[in-house]
């Protein structure tokens, strides 16, 4: 995912002019969105916190922190968004299960997919989100040879914590404890390893590859063998009182343009303080942003409602130019090893921002590295409604990976999948066996909004009537590829073919 939710969503204050651009969390339909947010999430509190506490600084400084703010909350803010959607209001139209419980998507994510932007479509999600607070669950999986297959566990720093899978358990069966950041204790009999949770919410990830469209039922096989269930009732005893209810703020991705503060400080009431952000979170509640607080924008002179709007404006502009040149240049290929685990960020909002906006819930380096392309071999931006392209592996040159590559196709904008008379999303490992070779034994690729014909249509890569954004996944890439504290793709042996315009 990376799975889960980074696009350009236009972020507006309730009652201000929408100026912002956030490439982070929008969906297709933000398009031609009002300005007038959702009334469950809009409701203007009875008594704001006073933000007294700030008047030293200047409209200047106001500004900065602001902007630090947003970069540090926007991972937040789209994780609290997305869990509210799959897991607490099942009225949403991306509504998957209640916490503690698996939802088997026995398909591929589509365009209709609109809660976590740059999806894959490469394998079925089984998701779930994880109420830590009340005792620890356990998820038991089966053993899988035959294909790949893995269990991320993220939290809600969106911090990659745990892994369990083809690469990181070897395929074998077994069963493992997922605790709260509270937990204390010895592990218990007949589990294999314990993993902690920083935050009591957490999403648990489930990716199982499929060959082909027939090879669905095989799929499903496999998600029928995964399970959640609480300590209690793995080991047979009596369930503990179950936790209160959380009371969450009602919250869409939709809606984040107009409530990015408000519900930073709902998502805050959910993620412990750490020794790296207490320092920011200690500057956002003098302001009034935090657990317990009320923010009303509205409490603020004018001069400082209009510098929220900018920060987050500026804010925006400071992770799409780290996402720009921050990374790898790699033929036009951005590389980056962006997600990751706690020590992983070491406290760089800015990078973990970048990884959100690339794709959240992103998964470590040694599990896949992306590449991200926006622009093609000579630096300039793809825009497939003005051209036709093309990118071409030479033989024996796909990418090297032990488990499986694939090229995914997004809307540059929304950084959705693209509609396409073939539904057709990405190119990948599978599909290479039937497509044509040039004579030299290298396969071309033609990325482009319409058919290049019925000859060279298994090697078509729809594209938007628009900017195109196309990631390349490598999943368990071989050391050539592997990307932990360095970088060596693009330095080695192997190199993505670059992106070129079709003669």
């Amino acid at each position: 995912m990376k799975n889960s939710p980074q696009n350009s969503l236009k972020l507006a204050v309730a009652g201000l002019v929408a100026i912002a651009a956030l490439s982070a969390c929008n969906k297709q339909a933000d398009e031609t969105a009002t300005t007038t947010p959702p009334a469950e999430t809009t409701a203007t509190p009875a008594t704001p916190t006073p933000v007294a506490a700030a008047e030293g600084l200047t409209t200047e400084q106001f500004k900065a922190l602001a902007e630090e703010g947003f970069i540090y909350g926007l991972p937040l803010v789209m994780n609290y968004a997305i869990m509210n959607e799959y897991a607490v209001d099942p009225n949403s139209s991306q509504y998957k299960a209640p916490f503690n419980q698996i939802k088997n998507e026995a398909r591929v994510f589509t365009y209709k997919d609109t809660a976590v932007v740059t999806a894959n479509s490469d394998t079925p999600y089984s998701l779930g989100w994880l109420d830590l607070r009340a005792e620890p669950m356990v998820v038991t999986i089966p053993t899988v040879k035959d294909r790949y297959y893995s269990v991320m566990l993220n939290d809600g720093h969106t911090y990659n914590y745990g892994y369990m899978g083809s690469r990181a358990t070897g395929g074998k069966a077994g069963s493992y404890m997922v605790v709260g950041p509270d937990w204390k204790g010895d592990k218990p009999a007949g589990i294999d390893e314990v993993f902690q949770s920083l935050t009591p919410f957490s999403l648990i990830a489930f990716r199982t590859q499929l060959m082909n469209p027939t090879d669905m039922p095989n799929v499903e096989k496999i998600q029928a063998e995964y399970k959640l269930q609480p300590l209690s009732a793995f080991q047979g005893e009596p369930a503990p009182a179950p936790a209160a209810d959380p009371g969450f703020l009602p919250a869409t991705t939709a809606g984040i343009k107009a409530n990015f503060w408000t519900y930073l400080g709902a998502a805050l009431e959910y993620v412990p303080e750490a020794d790296e952000d207490r320092d920011i979170r200690s500057r956002l509640a003098a302001i009034g942003i935090g657990p317990g607080k009320k923010f009303d924008i509205k409490s603020l002179s004018p001069e400082r409602q209009q510098a929220m709007v900018e920060a987050m404006k500026s804010g925006d502009e400071k992770v799409t130019a780290y996402l720009g040149s921050g990374l790898i240049d790699v033929n036009g290929w951005q590389l980056g090893s962006l997600p990751g685990d706690r020590a992983h960020f070491n406290g760089d909002w800015l990078m973990r921002a970048g990884a959100a906006k690339a794709g959240i819930y992103g998964n470590d380096a040694v599990e896949a590295v992306y590449l991200f392309g926006r622009v093609d071999s000579n630096g300039q931006v793809v825009d497939t409604s003005k051209h036709n392209y093309t990118f071409t592996f030479a033989k024996g040159e796909l990418p090297p990976v032990n488990a499986f590559w694939s090229v995914t196709m997004y809307y540059g904008k929304s950084q959705l999948m693209v509609e396409n008379p073939i539904n057709r999303y990405l190119v990948n490992t599978a599909m290479v066996s039937d497509m044509k070779k040039n004579a030299d034994g290298s396969v071309t690729i033609y990325v482009q909004k319409d058919s290049p014909g019925k000859d060279k249509e298994a090697n078509w890569l729809p594209a938007p009537n628009e900017t195109a954004y196309m990631v390349m996944r490598l999943y368990w890439p071989k050391p050539a590829t592997e990307a932990v504290t360095v970088l060596p793709v693009g330095k080695g042996n192997w190199k993505p073919p670059g992106i070129v315009i079709a003669e």
